[in-house]
């Protein structure tokens, strides 16, 4: 495959200096702190992706949804899959690297009206990416609490927990960049520090580990469907839920040194370095199961933690659970930052209701504060229902990844249907822009129709797949305010005037 990425010679400006060119040449007037480097941008989408957030939350679903064989050899089959959706996305950021990312690229290569259905697609699953990372978070700290001290992890105190962690997540948001920039830094560390420490704890430390022909072959269906290619199908869920969130390095662009180059690299190498250490970890964790039927019902609720438990014994589990919990505190505080530059971006077209709010960013901090506590918001409404149903939450999962799945493909397909009219960037895929273009929006439209399909038998109030509903009523609402908000909507015309410019920044700040 070859990759192109344009170098700049010694007479060329300075990057940072190319990139604020760049943004004004893209008709927006710089206000954000341009303060984070490569690899802060690909730690970002690696801290959001969280391979210790995604598979240990989603790990109970999967054990039910095809069991071991499908968590294995789906993970293996969705990163391949989701590394050709992050290339030909990232091959689209280099072109445009706003803060604004998929909503801005599907509005410059199709139209309007793709970039507000985009835009809102993109805004629903990153508001629901917060509310189950975090309440995830909350779900873990109650098993924790429970094992230490007998904490009877009622929903009512979840949801405290999780409004406690949504406040440390929004606080932390309002230092500025440079303080979200380092905690992600720090995070891919602890990602892959924890990764091996609790892999190799559990290969050495128990005295019996489940075989590979079970690891890899054993298939488990407590779903209700008799199919079980459906039931594989249905699983596959853990996998994309936790590949979801590397549009992150797009979102932070604006605030990323050289961004056409390394907001692109941030999005493919989280991607690979989060499949690789994904499967490392799904493995030492099947492997190290002792008992199947124990751990999907355990007391604590949360079947990583028993299988922990049962492997490590209390203290042994006590402290792999707060490397666990430290690392989705890690991915919700990044999931916080990309949907508030989402929330920034979008009411800085006016897309949103009260955008004038929204869009205004702290003079001393260049950090949209508004738009953190709007996010934040949000998110903790989207997770009342869990007060009530137990299925609530693999319902925002399911809204997370209906949401953000379809934003992720739609600028892949228009650039695709641009054909040469698409002026790339200096990253770009070259001869392989179009096989791989392909293979992304064929999965994602694949992906899509699966993830909204009921996922257990009977179908009832309390198992159906709300991911549907939580589609149809984006849209509809999304419809509805673009019969109101469609005169005032734009983004801005490309090399706008120097007057044109001062007058967005003075209407943001």
């Amino acid at each position: 495959m070859s990759i192109s990425a344009s170098t700049p010679s010694s007479t060329e400006p300075a990057p940072q200096k190319d990139e604020e060119q760049r943004l004004r040449e893209l008709g927006y007037q710089p206000v954000l702190a341009r303060r984070m480097g490569g690899f802060g941008n690909f730690a970002i989408s690696f801290s959001v992706i969280s391979i210790l957030s995604g598979c240990m939350t989603l790990y109970g679903f999967g054990m039910s949804t095809g069991g071991p064989s499908v968590m294995l050899w789906g993970w293996a089959g969705v990163g391949l899959f989701v590394l050709c959706v992050g290339m030909a996305l990232a091959e689209v950021t280099s072109a445009y690297p706003t803060s604004g990312a998929l909503y801005y690229m599907a509005d410059r290569l199709g139209g309007r009206k793709w970039g507000w259905y985009t835009g809102w697609l993109n805004l629903l699953g990153l508001l629901g990416a917060i509310a189950g990372i975090d309440y995830g978070a909350a779900l873990f700290t109650g098993a924790l609490l429970n094992l230490q001290w007998g904490f009877d992890p009622t929903p009512g105190h979840t949801m405290v927990i999780f409004l406690c962690i949504l406040l440390l997540h929004a606080v932390l948001n309002l230092f500025g960049v440079r303080l979200v920039s380092v905690l992600n830094s720090i995070s891919v560390w602890w990602h892959l520090a924890g990764v091996a420490v609790i892999v190799t704890v559990l290969a050495v430390v128990p005295s019996n580990h489940q075989s590979p022909s079970f690891v890899f072959t054993e298939f488990v269906n407590d779903t209700g469907w008799e199919n079980p290619l459906y039931v594989a199908a249905i699983g596959l869920l853990l996998a994309q839920y936790t590949f979801c969130g590397y549009d992150a390095s797009a979102h932070l662009s604006e605030e990323t040194s050289n961004a056409s180059v390394t907001a692109a690299k941030g999005i493919v190498r989280a991607i690979w370095v989060s499949w690789v250490a994904g499967f490392v970890l799904l493995a030492g964790l099947t492997f190290a199961i002792q008992d199947y039927a124990g751990t999907q019902n355990s007391a604590t609720g949360v079947p990583p933690a028993q299988i922990l438990i049962d492997a490590l014994g209390t203290a042994g589990a006590t402290a792999m659970l707060l490397i666990v919990i430290a690392a989705q505190l890690f991915c919700g505080n990044a999931e916080v930052a990309a949907a508030s530059r989402m929330v920034f971006a979008f009411s800085r077209d006016n897309a949103l209701p009260g955008s004038a709010l929204w869009r205004r960013v702290s003079a001393r901090t260049q950090t949209p504060v508004p738009a953190v506590w709007l996010s934040v918001g949000v998110a903790a409404l989207l997770a009342v229902p869990s007060l009530y149903s137990a299925t609530a939450y693999g319902a925002v999962t399911a809204i997370n990844v209906i949401g953000i799945t379809p934003a992720y493909a739609i600028p892949i397909y228009l650039k695709l249907r641009a054909g040469d009219r698409f002026e790339r960037g200096p990253w770009h895929l070259g001869r392989w822009s179009k096989p791989i273009g392909w293979i992304a929006v064929v999965w994602v439209a694949l992906v899509t129709v699966l993830f909204l399909l009921p996922q257990s038998s009977p179908v009832t109030i309390d198992s159906m797949n709300y991911a549907s509903i939580a589609l149809v009523a984006v849209l509809i609402l999304a419809t509805v305010w673009w019969f109101v908000a469609r005169r005032s909507y734009s983004t801005p015309a490309a090399y706008g005037n120097a007057r044109e410019q001062a007058e967005i920044a003075e209407g943001i700040v």
